[in-house]
């Protein structure tokens, strides 16, 4: 029987030989991925298996690093959307209750009720309280105020406005007041529109005017121009008669007549016998002038044409003569014209 010689030194046992396959234990990690877990390489290459399995965290510590490698802004975003959602919710809830809260109850009053109302007067609080409505309020019939109106808001009526006396201190809006009775304005007033007077126009003060003034007709005691008088029409001047007295140059049987007023008018002069030279007619104004008056006269006729007339003239009467004697029993006559 064969034996083998022992082994020497220099040759390894056959349990230290490479063709024995190593042992692997199942579920543990290789070198890779312990790198691709740790990131860190050992100085021999290889990672000891107790190194791999200390080195790879545990579950619940892998799930929080993944939580907290989220955005921190898609987080914030995801909490406005969180409070906005609130917010809309609370607000939705309140506005139904508020619209709930408006709702009037009505409550119908029996005709027991009426009748009671109406034979009775009802008396809501004392004197010094005061009763809030905070609801609109319609009222079917009249309402009496016993006291003082304050509306703190806007007045607005749908039908006419009957006021014994009316007081604005501020200014006032109208788009039409009719006046049937008198109407006094202390202050100044200022029309922009058209004005239509149906009635008289009685003015104690100064009357103004920057525009054109139109009227059918006017009457003043005194009309002062400062301007040109311009005139597109007729001159018809009215006013009383004056009076007259008959002169010497008529001659005898002579008579002498005036018409018109005291700013314009026509003498008429028939002479008798024997006229002579002097004053044919005296005429007496009405109304006194101020001053003495400038008199205008116009011979009508050739009697008259012929004749050397002159006028005398005073405050209160201007006096038509001639220097020459007139033709006897002869008809003429002279238009005057009088301004102050």
């Amino acid at each position: 029987m064969d034996q083998k010689p022992p082994a020497s030194p220099e040759e390894p046992a056959e349990t230290e030989s490479l063709d024995q396959p190593l042992t692997v234990v199942e579920g543990q990690p290789d070198a890779a991925s312990a790198v691709q877990e740790t990131g860190v390489i050992s100085a021999e290459g290889d990672i000891p298996q107790a190194t791999r399995a200390a080195a790879k965290p545990p579950i619940h510590k892998r799930l929080l690093n993944r939580l907290l490698s989220f955005n921190i802004y898609l987080l914030l975003f995801i909490f406005i959307l969180i409070v906005a959602a609130l917010i809309v919710f609370f607000s939705y809830n309140y506005s139904r209750k508020q619209a709930g809260d408006s709702k009037v109850n009505t409550t119908s009053l029996s005709q027991d009720t009426l009748d009671q109302l109406a034979n009775s007067d009802a008396t809501v609080g004392a004197s010094g309280q005061v009763l809030n409505v905070q609801s609109s309020a319609v009222f079917a019939g009249k309402v009496l105020a016993r006291s003082d109106l304050e509306v703190a808001g806007n007045l607005q009526l749908g039908g006419s406005l009957n006021l014994p006396n009316i007081t604005v201190n501020d200014t006032a809006n109208l788009g039409q007041v009719t006046v049937s009775k008198n109407l006094a304005v202390t202050g100044n007033v200022a029309v922009q529109g058209l004005q239509t007077i149906a009635g008289s126009l009685q003015v104690g003060g100064t009357a103004r005017f920057n525009g054109a003034l139109s009227a059918p007709q006017i009457s003043t005691n005194s009309l002062q121009l400062n301007g040109d008088l311009v005139l597109t029409r007729h001159i018809t001047i009215g006013g009383g008669t004056p009076s007259r007295s008959n002169g010497t140059a008529l001659g005898s049987g002579g008579t002498a007549s005036v018409s018109g007023s005291d700013t314009a008018g026509f003498v008429s002069i028939n002479t008798g016998g024997g006229p002579g030279a002097g004053c044919f007619i005296t005429v007496t104004f009405t109304a006194k002038f101020n001053a003495t008056p400038h008199v205008l006269v116009t011979p009508v006729g050739s009697a008259a044409g012929g004749l050397g007339y002159y006028v005398n003239r005073s405050t209160s009467s201007f006096s038509i003569c001639s220097s020459n004697a007139a033709p006897a029993n002869a008809s003429f006559g002279f238009d005057y014209f009088v301004v102050g």
